[in-house]
């Protein structure tokens, strides 16, 4: 009976992938999409380097979607005309911290996939953990830490992370604009804000940066073979005992977005152009 259920929830979740998928379709009249953007905390300024807008709807319209409410998520899901580049973007992200489980969390790049992605780029806000890194920094993703303790995934669904953020698509951005930095990226749970002692873990273990989003979202991305890229903007520099302005993050979010959001054109061709290494389950 156990198993029963399983299946059961399996083919629920395929059913609400499937109707998000087509509703998309219908409201955007775009057959696929190649790419998925989803711009988080700050970064909707980011939208206008997309392209021609096709299409927009409140993302809570659309089965299995939860309307964002962090401050900076309008919720939205458009879709987008850049140069042959079908576009699907989400300005906001549900966050572990709202109380839903993963599974809303790892949704919106699932559908993405389902509707043909073949990448995504994923967008947060964080906290600096390095000196030399002050607020207004832009940084690329190189590699993650899950200290959120749960995954997208479950039963034998093993996928390879260890070249989760494509290094290929990386290379485009910082062509594109050699100022951005390579980092470490650690997620909490959140909502509440590590203390000056956590702060000090998370650098001894190897962050860079520190946030509450963008990993389970990786997780299941790679898992749906996405070739990923991940941006931050650096928002504060952690540990100095000052309490967090959520005004103020999404602020120098904005900021920084608008200053290293023109290379996302660049990605996202890249996307379309060269068919990405998907990730096979491997039985480890």
């Amino acid at each position: 009976m156990r198993n029963g259920y399983k299946v059961l929830a399996y083919l629920v979740a395929i059913e609400v992938v499937i109707q998000a998928m087509a509703i998309a379709y219908g409201i955007a009249g775009v057959a696929r999409h190649d790419a998925v953007v989803v711009l988080g905390s700050g970064w909707d300024a980011a939208a206008e380097v997309l392209g021609t807008l096709v299409a927009e709807l409140p993302v809570a319209e659309l089965p299995g979607f939860l309307a964002p409410v962090a401050p900076g998520h309008q919720g939205l899901v458009r879709s987008y005309a850049l140069d042959g580049v079908a576009v699907l973007a989400y300005l906001g992200r549900t966050h572990l911290y709202e109380g839903h489980g993963p599974g809303p969390v790892a949704h919106p790049v699932r559908v993405a996939a389902a509707a043909g992605a073949r990448g995504a780029v994923l967008t947060n806000a964080s906290g600096g953990l390095r000196a030399d890194w002050p607020p207004g920094t832009g940084a690329l993703i190189a590699d993650h830490l899950n200290l959120t303790f749960v995954s997208p995934l479950s039963g034998p669904t093993f996928v390879d992370l260890t070249d989760a953020w494509s290094p290929r698509l990386r290379a485009v951005a910082r062509a594109a604009d050699p100022t951005l930095v390579e980092a470490v990226y650690a997620q909490l749970r959140g909502p509440s804000v590590q203390t000056v002692a956590e702060t000090s873990m998370l650098r001894t273990l190897g962050a860079d940066l520190v946030g509450m989003s963008t990993v389970v979202e990786a997780i299941a991305a790679r898992a749906a073979g996405l070739e990923l890229l991940g941006l931050s903007a650096v928002t504060t520099l952690e540990g100095t005992g000052e309490e967090l302005d959520p005004d103020d993050v999404v602020a120098v979010a904005e900021s920084t977005a608008r200053r290293v959001a023109g290379v996302l054109p660049d990605v996202l061709k890249a996307i379309r152009d060269d068919q990405p290494t998907t990730n096979q389950e491997d039985g480890r």
